[in-house]
């Protein structure tokens, strides 16, 4: 069950952490990599690197025969999939597994279960997760529509079965809307995702996005890691993350992590995953589940003392969770800020070479990238470029910190989002907590105007 290689079928900033991690834990890595990644500081750190295809990520990052080649012609233990590209992708995890290299992730019946929304709607509210009032699954007929918004009342969100980021989402405020709107939301969903299937939720007014970190073993054991509050948002994309949230109390923390890890236990969840909800006065309400490492993820071992990844590749190796419940222990604060290579309040991608580089340092700053002064930036691929993560004992601390580590940051060359994150955190509301996952859009409306 020993795992002594890792092939890690990502890039970027997480490719590397993955890469640490393993290192840490005595276990050789192989960095694949486009054309265009070749001078990425993950594939000069990895033991081993394969180039698996052009700039493209379909011709590359999710081209699942170059991949398994890969790990194969690398004589590969194990395959991490990172986040975004392949990582909830269930045939993936199967074909892994069939070739029998271990799979560091959740099995596949359940990345497949949680990738349909409408299933994973369904799974939820069994498990005993708090749900959105709205359909039991997919509607197709106006008419069932139009009976299912008149019982939860307007508003209500039709939201597509398949993908996210936003695309198969329309906000319907009256009954005379709601035909065009499914119509129109079937044919984004179709077009981005290649399904049509859209559901029925009661849309919620000015609610907080907040997760809730688990893992299991796979055998019925799992427990919680706390809750994330990823409410500052911009087009459905989180752009701040903090822990533990701003609003709720230890009791209402203990509460939802309880129920959280419970339904893992029930389901026999393996690996790590991300509870993912909304939240209005008081209120949880289940909004989906990735099975995968979050980029967020960072905030979370901060508060807790405990490496997620090493936890990951534990897990996979047959081995059981590291901690028990009793045993985690949640200490001070943490803020994440995803830096992106793009005009800080246009958002306009910002791709090409870094002239100059230094990352933010000093007592719990860390800085997870592979930046370095002269490396071409790509326009390929996600915008982010680096991830500033700081800790305090206090929010007030470590707001403090991060306006420190935001300053002390340099990355030249190509505009960042950093100036953003240095206006983020001078806001009252920000800095109060007093925000929600409409908070971002309104001020940068607000900023414009």
């Amino acid at each position: 069950m020993a795992i002594n290689r890792i092939l890690i079928a990502n890039r970027g900033e997480i490719a590397l952490r993955i890469h640490r991690a393993a290192h840490e834990m005595g276990i050789e890595t192989v960095a694949v990599h486009s054309t265009a990644d070749a001078d990425a500081m993950h594939v000069r750190l990895a033991d081993h690197a394969v180039c698996i295809g052009p700039p493209s990520a379909t011709e590359s990052y999710l081209n699942v025969a170059a991949i398994i080649s890969a790990a194969e012609v690398a004589h590969c233990d194990a395959i991490h999939p990172g986040y975004g590209f392949l990582s909830e992708n269930a045939k993936f995890a199967e074909i892994v597994e069939a070739h029998d290299i271990k799979w560091i992730g959740p099995k596949p019946e359940h990345i497949r279960t949680m990738g349909d929304k409408v299933e994973a709607k369904r799974t939820a509210g069994k498990l005993g997760l708090p749900l959105v009032p709205g359909s039991d699954g997919a509607v197709s007929e106006v008419s069932e529509a139009r009976k299912i918004a008149a019982e939860i009342g307007y508003p209500v969100i039709i939201k597509a079965a398949s993908g996210g980021g936003g695309r198969g989402m329309k906000v319907c405020e009256a009954e005379d809307q709601l035909e065009t709107l499914m119509k129109q939301a079937g044919s984004e969903a179709k077009a981005a995702f290649g399904d049509a299937t859209v559901y029925i939720e009661k849309y919620l007014g000015n609610p907080r996005h907040i997760e809730f970190q688990v893992f299991g073993d796979g055998e019925g054991t799992a427990i919680h890691l706390g809750e994330r509050d990823c409410s500052l948002q911009r087009r459905h994309q989180k752009v701040l993350e903090e822990a533990p949230s701003p609003v709720l109390s230890s009791e209402d923390r203990h509460r939802m992590g309880e129920i959280c890890s419970k339904a893992m236990s029930d389901m026999g969840y393996r690996g790590a995953g991300t509870i993912e909800f909304l939240w209005e006065d008081g209120e949880f309400y289940f909004i989906e589940m990735n099975t995968r490492l979050q980029v967020e993820h960072p905030v979370t071992e901060m508060i807790t003392g405990i490496d997620l990844v090493r936890e990951q590749i534990r897990i996979a190796a047959g081995k059981p969770l590291s901690v028990t419940q009793s045993e985690v222990i949640f200490a001070g604060h943490a803020i994440e800020c995803r830096i992106n290579a793009e005009d800080p309040f246009t958002f306009a991608p910002s791709p090409g070479e870094v002239t100059s580089y230094h990352a933010a340092g000093g007592m719990h700053v860390r800085v997870d990238s592979g930046l370095y002064a002269g490396y071409r930036i790509p326009p390929y691929y996600d915008s982010m470029i680096a991830k500033l993560i700081v800790y305090g004992r206090t929010r007030e601390k470590c707001i403090m910190r991060l306006r420190r580590a935001l300053e002390e940051m340099v990355v030249e060359g190509v505009k960042t989002s950093i100036p953003l994150h240095q206006e983020l955190i001078k806001q009252d509301d920000v800095l109060s907590g007093d925000y929600s996952i409409k908070w971002l859009e309104e001020w940068l409306e607000t900023r414009e105007g």
